[in-house]
């Protein structure tokens, strides 16, 4: 990429890509959805969130676990000083102000645990399915992003003949292709399909994309690149207009996750602040 565009040098950015895979994950292993390494003596979280757009009947809403990340499996992420453990959880119901949920984190020392937490509460009878993701295991992959949506106008139309050159030669598109990775993953950019909406910190610094959490791990099948090469057997034939047992589906969503019109929930933190303040967005086509 630095050859073909040399004037992107300097903005590669390592992303992992978690790679959800329908499983049966315990409390010690990276996964969506899967049992949180959880104290005994915490209280689960529960929504308090006044940007609930409408509250269900019945008991209060337990939140559901999104994302467990350990720092064995992904160091690069920037944990804050003392935690090698990082979840992600949220309500299953619509907040403002993009009717998405809220996403909330909790940064964890493995070996303070101690006594865990047996069984997490069951989701809300009244929670909106496309919020509760399906039990999944990781496998990691590191790859090279480059911005796409993020791009300034005065690189684009340095690299716009470049990146028309590629195309006509190889076939492989900058955006889908080569630029931003799909799919739930850490670190990187965020797959914006609206205009990028970085969040500031109170320190005055603009945070750092933390993690993604994505309806699809690949959106059409023009994104080659993002298709693990041990899944495309798989995907022949494959097409929109394809049967919903048809084995694509499942490698395209395999945590069933459908935000908005798929889209997505970004996840930022400070890495200047040792509490590692965070902030999200939503965005979606």
């Amino acid at each position: 990429m630095d050859a073909t565009f040399p004037q992107l040098r300097g903005l590669a950015r390592t992303s992992v890509r978690l790679h959800p895979r329908k499983g049966h994950p315990s409390v010690e292993q990276s996964s969506l959805d899967g049992p949180l390494l959880w104290p005994a003596d915490e209280p689960w979280p529960l929504c308090d969130d006044a940007r609930l757009e409408e509250h269900p009947a019945g008991d209060p809403v337990p939140l559901v676990p999104v994302l467990q990340v350990f720092a064995r499996d992904v160091p690069e992420l920037p944990f804050r000083d003392g935690s090698d453990l990082l979840q992600v959880l949220w309500c299953p119901f619509d907040h403002d102000p993009w009717s998405a949920p809220v996403p909330r984190l909790r940064w964890r020392s493995r070996s303070a645990v101690g006594p865990r937490l047996v069984a997490m509460p069951t989701p809300h009878e009244e929670a909106d399915s496309r919020y509760v993701p399906d039990p999944c295991i990781v496998d990691p992959e590191r790859v090279l992003e480059y911005p796409s949506n993020d791009l300034s106008r005065e690189l684009w139309s340095q690299i716009r003949d470049a990146v028309r050159q590629v195309q006509a030669e190889t076939g492989w598109d900058y955006e889908t292709d080569l630029a931003v990775a799909s799919g739930i993953k850490v670190g990187g950019y965020p797959g914006w399909t609206q205009q990028p909406d970085w969040p500031f910190c109170g320190c005055g610094d603009r945070m750092e994309h933390l993690v993604t959490i994505a309806s699809w791990e690949f959106s059409r099948g023009d994104e080659r690149r993002w298709i693990p090469l041990e899944d495309r057997p798989a995907m022949l034939g494959w097409g929109f207009g394809s049967s919903d047992d048809h084995p694509w589906r499942a490698l395209q969503n395999p945590a069933g996750l459908m935000l908005g019109d798929a889209g997505g929930i970004y996840i930022f933190t400070c890495t200047s602040c040792p509490a590692r303040p965070d902030d999200y967005r939503f965005d979606c086509s």
